[in-house]
C-alpha cells in the first residue's frame, strides 16, 4: 500500500513537472521589444486568491523596464477602492530568454514566468506556474499595448487558458477602468 502511493505521488509529481515543460515560450525572444506600458486585458488562474477576488478585478496598468543586469522590473498600478494600488515585481532572467523566475517577499511563493507569445507591439500571452509549500496554480495574463484587442487576440487567450487546464470560470477578461472627468466621482 505505501509503495503504490508513492508510486501514484511520484507520477502526480513527475506530471505535473511534465505540464510545466509543456508550456511554450516564445521562439527568438526579444527582451528589449517587451519593455514599455502594457494593458492587463484578460487574466485566468485556478488559485483561490482568484477566484475570491475576480468578481473586484478590473484592467490595470503594467510598466516593463529592463535593468542592467538584464532582469525585468515589472510596476503594476491597479485600482483598489477609489484609489490605485502599485505593486513592484523584480522577475529574475533564466537561461532560457523569455523566462523568468520570481519569489513573492509576501507569500514566499515561486512563479515560473514565461512568454508564451508576443508580437510586441500589439499583445503579450504570459503564462505563470506558481508554486507554494502547500499548493500549485497556474496564471496566464493576457497584455495589450492598448485598451481595446482584437477578438482573435481574445479568444486566442481564452484558447490557451483551457489548454492549461483553467475552466471557463476560471478565464476573466477584465472591464476597463473608467477615467474619472474633473469634477466628477
Amino acid at each position: 500500500m505505501h509503495t503504490t502511493l508513492l508510486g501514484v505521488l511520484g507520477l502526480a509529481l513527475l506530471g505535473a513537472l511534465h505540464a510545466q515543460d509543456t508550456i511554450p515560450v516564445q521562439s527568438d525572444f526579444q527582451q528589449d521589444k517587451l519593455t514599455g506600458r502594457w494593458y492587463s486585458i484578460g487574466l485566468a488562474s485556478n488559485s483561490n486568491w482568484f477566484k475570491e477576488k475576480k468578481h473586484l478585478m478590473k484592467m490595470c496598468t503594467t510598466v516593463i523596464s529592463a535593468t542592467t543586469d538584464g532582469n525585468l522590473e515589472v510596476t503594476s498600478t491597479y485600482p483598489k477602492g477609489d484609489q490605485c494600488e502599485k505593486r513592484n515585481s523584480l522577475y529574475t532572467k533564466t537561461e532560457q530568454p523569455g523566462r523568468f523566475s520570481y519569489t513573492s517577499p509576501r507569500w514566499g511563493s515561486k512563479h515560473d514566468i514565461r512568454v508564451v507569445e508576443t508580437n510586441y507591439d500589439e499583445y503579450a500571452l504570459v503564462a505563470t506556474q506558481i508554486s507554494k509549500s502547500t499548493s500549485s496554480s497556474t496564471m496566464v495574463l493576457l497584455y495589450s499595448r492598448t485598451k481595446e484587442l482584437s477578438p482573435e487576440r481574445m479568444e486566442r487567450f481564452t484558447q490557451f487558458s483551457r489548454e492549461q487546464g483553467l475552466l471557463d470560470e476560471e478565464i476573466l477578461i477584465l472591464p476597463q477602468t473608467g477615467e474619472r472627468l474633473e469634477g466628477q466621482g
